[in-house]
């Protein structure tokens, strides 16, 4: 059976439509929390394996929403196979996270390809066409990219670091190398997400993770100027391309990067209080978030509590239900069902 766009909960909220109960999927839906994703990692040798492996890379995007019937799906892979796409180094060390060559001086830069090879992506691509035709009518696939400063805060340390030191100093220090590494990922991230959608996503989301640690005028020239260019870039070849932003941490910055970004949705973190953002933002946009993680994690009533704040603050617009950042570890399964009951019987 042909889908159906309409018929797609998270499409229609995408489209500023409000479903009578509102979409959810969770970031890092599958992962380490699932003894049917960790079965399969444990049948490859590293993380970077499994994302280029087309058949397990599908078979994981899919095994939530087997179990838990998720309204959208999010292709399996990483923010870090661009930069491994463009000639960096990349390689995921159990217990320790990602490993890149680090980008120590402006001359390492010079090392990077001049545009993404999306020969070495043909992987992720294929995982796409093999998920799409599995997926329930109902259930939209969304996939993904990491935002430039994200991005650029990993090939600048090699690694992750707990307040992007490396990174900021570099800009800092080397405004030119710096900006010249933002433009090499921002048209890289833009090609990147015109192939999803060319092999069959739906809509897609541009991670920022790190976006909160900027003072504001950084903040507009790391992390607004660089995703409004994907964002046209984009648009200009898919003119009805969905996006969805999530700039984690940015805050009281949430309007100017609205003003400035014209994604269909964003996303919140957990940090944002609800009324400023039922007030600020659900007006200019659909909203999509922002149940702590932890609360996840915790469970029982403070589970329900927080549910339920997100509800009745959010639920009245154009809403999508989501965490304020990934799924933990530790999550036991039982509360994630409880957490898609408590949505879904929500009035």
């Amino acid at each position: 059976m042909a889908d159906n766009p309409v018929a797609k909960p998270l499409l229609r909220a995408l489209a500023r439509e409000r479903n009578a109960v509102p979409p959810i999927w969770l970031m890092r839906q599958a992962g380490r929390y699932l003894p049917e994703y960790r079965a399969i990692r444990e049948k490859t040798a590293s993380f970077l394996d499994l994302c280029f492996n087309p058949k397990l890379a599908a078979e994981v995007t899919l095994q939530p929403i087997r179990r838990f019937g998720f309204d959208a799906a999010i292709l399996f892979s990483d923010i870090l196979v661009v930069p491994h796409a463009l000639g960096q180094h990349v390689t995921f060390e159990a217990g320790e996270g990602p490993q890149l060559d680090a980008l120590k001086e402006p001359s390492a830069i010079e090392r990077l390809r001049p545009e993404i090879d999306h020969v070495e992506l043909a992987p992720v691509y294929e995982t796409i066409a093999r998920v799409r035709p599995e997926l329930p009518p109902s259930v939209a696939l969304l996939g993904f990219c990491g935002a430039p400063w994200t991005v650029a805060t990993y090939m600048i340390a090699g690694c992750g670091t707990p307040d992007q030191l490396p990174a900021r100093l570099f800009a800092y220090r080397h405004p030119q190398a710096f900006a010249k590494l933002i433009d090499i990922l921002t048209e890289a991230s833009a090609s990147y997400l015109v192939k999803q959608f060319a092999a069959g996503v739906e809509a897609v989301q541009i991670f920022d993770t790190w976006a909160g640690v900027l003072p504001a005028d950084e903040f507009r020239k790391w992390c607004i100027e660089p995703v409004a260019r994907i964002v046209a870039g984009v648009r200009e070849q898919i003119p009805t391309a969905r996006i969805i932003g999530f700039p984690r941490g940015a805050g009281t910055e949430l309007p100017c990067y609205l003003g400035a970004v014209p994604v269909d949705a964003i996303g919140l973190d957990w940090m944002t209080e609800l009324s400023f953002a039922r007030d600020q933002i659900q007006p200019l946009r659909t909203i999509q978030g922002n149940l702590d993680p932890l609360a996840l994690l915790a469970g029982g009533a403070a589970l329900d509590r927080a549910t339920d704040g997100i509800l009745e603050a959010f639920g009245g617009s154009p809403f999508i239900f989501n965490l304020g950042h990934g799924i933990l570890p530790d999550t036991p399964i039982s509360h994630v069902e409880r957490l898609i009951a408590r949505v879904r019987g929500h009035v």
